[in-house]
């Protein structure tokens, strides 16, 4: 049985493909072969679409919406759920690569939030569907079956899910924390590293960290810039993913308090950073589901970058066409209210006196045969790391006698989101949580 030869490459995924090559070449030994192959049809419907929308004053028979009056058709019993939105803000298609004037306010924003990245040229943000979309689309760029992907231990579920489950790639993981839980285990991560040496490798950077609520400070985050440039210098193909889905949400003044996207985009022409971040957390606004991915590279020029951002796209047309136009707008109306950074700013206080709460319940001392604490300083969640009980079994009890939910990770560890609990909630949660383990081991 003969096995069928690939298609040929389309010419405009070959252009991009050249752009990549004469620029920065090791970009184009880290991409998929998917990654390779994809391209935006820039010559196609929506391009076409694009140009009469510029040149059609007569009449625009191309678009492929029905119109009324001027204005995208649509229904009162809808439109009347959406206030300061116009017709064309919410029905209309939005562009593949994400509307024009949020990706510009995006990059605005990350720019203005990561000093550290300087004049230091990125892609434009390409706007996905949320981070879990964003996610996705760097697999696909990047990830062929049995490819390593690099992760800490304490990671989030849906990294396997797309990665391994629906791509084939394979998650290695390394300690997150030191053996004595005091800090981000720099010696395990360097060592992970080392194992990779002249390869691929996809690296993934979730800080404030799913699940332990962990971020690195400064001179742990100072170290894995230092131990990521050093495996590039090495000759390692690196695709590093900064997972940055709850961003700014830092409550201790010792942690890191940028992106360290900003330090990793000019850090090596090996290493090729990639910053997946979006409004879901940031503007507190989980089902609008809108997000970004940007890319930044030493040396990363015009070119380049276009030819990512038309691959993004490319395959953002392919499985879902276009993020959601009324999101979009919402988040791009936020961005631009003046009142936008002291809202967003009162919801990270109130969250910080809700780890602060969590942190003076749980380090508490009867609660020491119980468990240990893993460090949390960040984010929405903190871990325990349970003593004779299965976290499984805990949860159960949990639930069944005190109804109270929690996460069960792995064998030992239980995952508290101090995100959706009131203060005064947290105190009787830890007392449950004591009570559930004590039960479950016989005391």
């Amino acid at each position: 049985m003969t096995t069928a030869a690939a298609p040929a490459l389309n010419p405009l995924a070959e252009a991009a493909n050249a752009a990549i090559a004469k620029d920065c070449p090791a970009i184009l030994a880290m991409l998929s072969e998917r990654g390779k192959r994809f391209f935006f049809p820039a010559k196609g419907i929506l391009a076409q679409g694009a140009e009469a929308k510029q040149k059609a004053k007569v009449a625009n028979a191309t678009v492929g919406i029905a119109t009324e009056g001027g204005q995208p058709m649509h229904l009162a019993c809808v439109h009347k759920y959406y206030n300061g939105i116009t017709p064309a803000e919410a029905y209309d298609y939005a562009p593949s690569y994400g509307k024009p004037d949020l990706r510009q306010a995006w990059a605005k924003k990350q720019r203005e939030e990561t000093p550290s990245l300087g004049s230091h040229p990125t892609s434009l943000p390409v706007v996905t569907n949320a981070l879990t979309h964003g996610l996705a689309v760097v697999g696909d760029l990047f990830l062929d079956p049995g490819d390593i992907a690099l992760s800490s231990d304490l990671m989030w579920e849906n990294y396997n899910l797309s990665w391994e489950t629906r791509l084939g790639a394979r998650i290695v993981t390394y300690s997150f924390f030191d053996s004595k839980l005091t800090g981000f285990n720099i010696t395990a991560f360097t060592q992970a590293l080392a194992q990779h040496q002249g390869r691929k490798l996809v690296v993934a950077l979730n800080f404030p960290n799913n699940p332990s609520g962990y971020t690195p400070t400064r001179a742990e985050a100072g170290a894995i810039v230092n131990a990521l440039t050093a495996a590039a210098q090495a000759g390692t193909r690196l695709v590093v993913v900064v997972d940055d889905a709850y961003y700014g949400m830092f409550f201790d003044e010792a942690c890191l308090s940028e992106s360290i996207f900003g330090k990793l985009a000019q850090a090596h022409e090996n290493l090729l950073a990639v910053k997946v971040d979006g409004g879901t957390k940031e503007a507190f606004i989980w089902g609008v589901r809108v997000g970004c991915v940007t890319f930044g590279i030493k040396n990363g020029t015009k070119p380049v970058y276009d030819a990512l951002e038309q691959k993004t796209a490319g395959i953002v047309r392919a499985v879902i066409s276009n993020v959601t136009a009324a999101g979009q707008s919402i988040v791009l109306k936020a961005l631009n209210d003046p009142d936008f950074r002291r809202q967003q700013g009162e919801k990270v206080a109130l969250l910080k006196n809700r780890a602060a709460a969590t942190r003076a319940e749980c380090y508490k001392p009867e609660f020491a045969d119980c468990w240990d604490v893993y460090p949390f300083n960040s984010g929405y969640f903190m871990c325990l790391r349970l003593k004779g009980a299965k976290a499984e079994d805990v949860r159960v009890k949990l639930l069944d006698a005190h109804g109270v939910g929690t996460i069960a990770l792995g064998v030992s560890d239980l995952r508290v989101a101090f995100s959706c609990l009131t203060e005064a909630q947290i105190p009787g949660v830890f007392v449950a949580i004591a009570a559930a383990v004590r039960d479950v081991r016989g005391k």
